[in-house]
């Protein structure tokens, strides 16, 4: 069975530079796993790379859909499934680097989404509830059923979370129960899985909230009009991502730009708990904890010392 490469954990903890330099050491493609950096003209707000952080190394799973569309987690997963094909192909090593745990889990396992049921009428009653309780509200009452899934989404992740819940009462089996079904048959990788953490939790919010506010000072404010601009709506997946909907209260009038500032400062640490937490409950974790902010010596140091434990285990 074909082995991954996956370098994971949560925002603003060194995941872009660490996977460029795995990738200069074991002659490999950086295969992103972020559910917001697949989209067109989403830069600012999602971290994208850019050329110079890419540093010549290809990397596959970015600006591949249009932000008015619903990118979904089976299609991103055949999709980076025939990029690592062809990226063994050619002799060189994948490289996955992201967040999103949902694409991570279905591209390694191979989860099969189409298998669980679904029914137009049923959901559209649950969209309903979702619009009626609110997002924060929703999340909490899948947890209370489904906590594993409930970990994985955002509160404003509509789509997602009124599948999972569109599964459960359609079933009486939560869609981690499905997904595990689907897993039981042999997953398509094997996967070395790589976390990277801060031992000490102010240094990653500290961080969290100075990349927050340089997104501001990059124009992330224009990138959200240019968006709009272009008919990208707000229920749209896109402009459910931190930072994109908090601008968009900004640019019409809601909020001030402190206000729309801390926000997304909030929600990318309230992010990043959520992240911890779906890795937390994983025990195929080899973690990476920074004492302190990395600078490029240790990023080499970690990209050596995993690059050797990955290919003692291939």
């Amino acid at each position: 069975m074909s082995q991954l490469l996956v370098i994971t954990g949560p925002t603003a903890t060194g995941k872009t530079a660490l996977g460029v330099a795995l990738a200069k050491l074991l002659d490999g493609e950086v295969i992103s796993a972020d559910s917001m950096q697949i989209y067109r003209g989403m830069d600012v707000g999602t971290a994208k790379p850019t050329p110079e952080e890419m540093d010549g190394v290809p990397h596959h799973m970015l600006d591949i859909a249009d932000p008015r569309e619903n990118f979904s987690a089976a299609r991103y997963t055949q999709m980076a499934a025939a990029c690592a094909e062809d990226i063994r192909a050619r002799g060189k090593t994948p490289v996955v680097v992201g967040g999103t745990g949902l694409y991570i889990d279905g591209l390694v396992r191979g989860t099969d989404y189409a298998a669980a049921p679904s029914d137009p009428d049923i959901r559209r009653a649950i969209e309903a509830e979702y619009d009626r309780l609110g997002g924060e509200a929703f999340r909490e009452k899948l947890a209370a059923a489904d906590p594993d899934r409930a970990a994985l989404l955002h509160p404003r992740d509509k789509k997602r979370l009124v599948r999972a819940w569109e599964v459960y009462a359609l079933t009486g089996r939560t869609i981690t129960w499905h997904d595990e079904q689907s897993r039981l048959a042999e997953p398509r990788y094997t996967a070395y899985t790589a976390a990277l953490d801060f031992a000490d939790r102010d240094t990653l919010y500290r961080r969290i909230d100075r990349r927050a506010r340089a997104m501001f000072d990059q124009s992330l404010p224009e990138e959200v009009r240019r968006l709009l601009d272009a008919g990208v709506g707000p229920d749209t997946t896109a402009m459910q991502a931190i930072g994109y909907k908090e601008v968009a209260a900004y640019l019409a009038g809601t909020c001030t730009l402190d206000q729309a500032v801390e926000a997304v400062c909030r929600a990318s640490r309230r992010y990043a708990k959520r992240q911890l937490t779906w890795l937390r409950r994983r025990d195929d974790i080899h973690w990476v904890r920074w004492p302190r902010e990395p600078d490029e010596g240790d990023i080499r140091a970690a990209a050596r010392g995993i690059a050797e434990n990955f290919a003692s285990t291939a």
